[in-house]
């Protein structure tokens, strides 16, 4: 199949491509780095002839409201146009766990927004819902950070390693549409404040670490289990200790 990946650039788009050339299928990575931009039209019609399926994996470059909506928005039009008009079978996006429960959010309302497009259009779909990536630990505790300590929810979540985000997005990708969502998450349920706790003090940064109730999730209020997946999400392999030992190895 000619897998187009949107975003293929990235952290996960990357790995998604390498999958997909393994498994013997044609996969574009399609990016602005590329000379594909979803936002302006750019070379996307080009990108997507013969195309079988789309993945997108992109993000808004600025995560302030009016942005980050305008991005998702204008992008999912341009890309469903171009679909459309290239005959494309399946809409694969990947979209975050507890999204429908993260309406306070601006981030979260423009995602919201998205995957009404992707419903709307027409086009077989399956949204993969993933809880947060190791990866991000430290954005988030730079979220919470006030002055030399870092304010966070003790709400539960359940992170999971990049690899496996991007296993899992290549089997949804050449599967059939599920015309709904699916659900992937790490191995551990933990408390969010007590992970980054952990993760700050295995890279040896050791700001102080306060949980809080009412502590924003990048300006959302979370319940115990917002961010967590239901009982058949398909789980990653990697817990934090294995994701850490491979982040060092690889550094």
């Amino acid at each position: 199949m000619k897998i187009i990946v949107i975003g293929g650039t990235g952290l996960i788009g990357s790995k998604v491509v390498k999958n997909l050339r393994e498994r013997g299928h044609i996969a574009v990575a399609a990016s602005p780095a590329t000379g594909v931009n979803t936002l302006t039209n750019e070379g996307l019609r080009e990108a997507l002839e013969g195309a079988d399926v789309v993945v997108d994996l992109a993000n808004s470059p600025s995560f302030e409201d009016n942005a980050v909506l305008a991005f998702f928005e204008t992008s999912g039009r341009n890309l469903f146009a171009a679909e459309i008009e290239a005959g494309v079978r399946h809409h694969v996006a990947l979209s975050v766990v507890g999204t429908d429960r993260l309406a306070q959010s601006g981030y979260f309302r423009a995602k919201i927004a998205q995957e009404k497009l992707i419903r709307d259009s027409g086009v077989p779909y399956t949204i993969v819902h993933s809880t947060q990536f190791f990866e991000f630990l430290g954005g988030i505790a730079q979220s919470g950070t006030e002055g030399d300590s870092v304010r966070l929810s003790p709400a539960f979540f359940q992170p999971i390693s990049s690899d496996d985000v991007a296993a899992s997005v290549t089997d949804f990708a050449v599967g059939e549409p599920r015309n709904g969502i699916v659900e992937i998450a790490g191995p551990e349920r933990v408390r969010l404040a007590a992970m980054v706790r952990r993760y700050l003090q295995a890279t040896q940064d050791n700001p102080t670490v306060i949980e809080d109730a009412d502590a924003r999730y990048f300006g959302a209020q979370l319940q115990d289990d917002t961010l967590v997946p239901g009982p058949h999400a398909r789980l990653g392999g990697a817990d934090f200790d294995a994701w850490f030992r491979q982040t060092q190895a690889a550094k």
